[in-house]
């Protein structure tokens, strides 16, 4: 594998390439395409084309619903190809409301009109959808795929690879980590150093690889390409980044952020998150550990970036989409019931170092990352 993403010459994007591969030649499925708008009755006479604030959307309508109708549905043997809007759910991984809109204006429902009418649904959306539409794939039936923040450099790269391949070398990065103990990952910013520890006990490794065959009901993540643990537990302390201007310390006990420390920058923001984990402990919850397996180009969104080797996130919030025991029905509010990741990139956390990613497995410690890059372990793994 080339470790340079400058260096690596990525094809032209083809739907028909990313379909066939993600979901295997058409059988005549019904597909459709949703997006998420702060007011969907927007879609009607696509009017929310002339919103510049919309370039996601944008996206979706481009490359997805155009590229469809231009004859791409009936080579790929998929039927209809749809477009409906729904309302922005406000938060990474919220449920959705059920209510969205044709393009001709008609109010219709998701769980009536939609899920059990289509074999194939992809959402193209500013908020991620990728927990309560793996839901509705496991109740309804249907495949689907959530992209959300899509823009030029992630169709360019992120979706013009070979998912057989992705999923190939995931698996290897998978089976080189699968059963580890936990993993440490050191952290140093402003000359304070921290540990934060990830229990896994054994757990199986997951992984997410955009391959989503027939007979299965279920959701990718595009683009994809990460090995991922749900904690059993996790404690230590570890920087997060609120935005430019603001950074907190938070201290993680019993698998959930109890408190945060401002750093530098803005305190009513941290004072702020330490109301909510008081008022609410489950917004604090360590959901999710994951380790990006693929070579490509930071695209300034995270829903790309967290799959590049040598970047490592944690999430925090829901789980239950990926095999997890946290629910939307534990959290005080529905508002909350979101899955955030906390992302550790160089471009993202420059003033974060992470010297050392260590896993501990078998009894063994080995050093899998350091400062933003794959370790030797995980350099002969994707290798071999």
């Amino acid at each position: 594998m080339e470790l340079d993403a400058s260096k690596r010459i990525f094809p032209p994007f083809s739907l028909k390439r990313l379909m066939e591969t993600c979901f295997e030649k058409g059988q005549g499925e019904r597909l459709c395409i949703l997006i998420d708008l702060p007011d969907p009755t927007e879609i009607k006479d696509f009017a929310f084309l002339d919103n510049p604030r919309l370039s996601i959307q944008n996206y979706g309508y481009k490359v997805f619903y155009q590229g469809f109708k231009d004859g791409g549905l009936e080579e790929m043997n998929y039927t209809d190809g749809d477009l409906y809007a729904y309302h922005e759910t406000g938060g990474s991984n919220l449920d959705m409301r059920d209510e969205c809109y044709d393009i001709e204006g008609n109010q219709l429902s998701l769980d009536k009109d939609i899920y059990p009418n289509y074999g194939i649904i992809l959402v193209v959306s500013t908020f991620s959808a990728t927990a309560p539409l793996t839901a509705k794939a496991k109740e309804f039936g249907f495949r689907g795929a959530t992209l959300h923040g899509l823009n030029q450099i992630i169709v360019d790269t992120g979706l013009s690879v070979d998912y057989n391949e992705v999923s190939d070398d995931t698996e290897k990065l998978r089976l080189g980590l699968t059963k580890a103990d936990y993993f440490e990952i050191d952290f140093e910013v402003e000359g304070v150093k921290t540990t934060l520890k990830l229990i896994t006990e054994g757990q199986e490794a997951q992984k997410s690889h955009g391959l989503c065959p027939r007979g299965t009901p279920d959701v990718a993540n595009l683009p994809a390409g990460e090995v991922y643990f749900v904690p059993e537990k996790a404690e230590g302390q570890f920087p997060f980044k609120y935005d430019e201007e603001t950074l907190g310390l938070l201290t993680v006990e019993g698998g959930k952020i109890v408190s945060s420390r401002l750093i530098y920058g803005d305190y009513d923001l941290i004072e702020e998150h330490n109301e909510k984990l008081k008022d609410d402990p489950m917004t604090g919850a360590i959901g999710e550990l994951g380790f990006g397996s693929q070579v490509l180009p930071f695209s300034g969104r995270d829903i790309q970036d967290e799959k590049i080797l040598g970047t490592i996130h944690v999430a925090t919030g829901r789980d239950d989409h990926l095999g997890g025991k946290i629910t939307p029905d534990l959290f005080k509010e529905h508002a909350n019931a979101s899955h955030d990741d906390v992302l550790y990139a160089p471009h993202k956390t420059p003033e974060v170092r992470v010297p050392e990613v260590r896993m501990c497995k078998d009894g063994a410690i080995t050093v899998i990352m350091g400062n933003y890059r794959p370790g030797d372990f995980l350099v002969k793994l994707v290798n071999g």
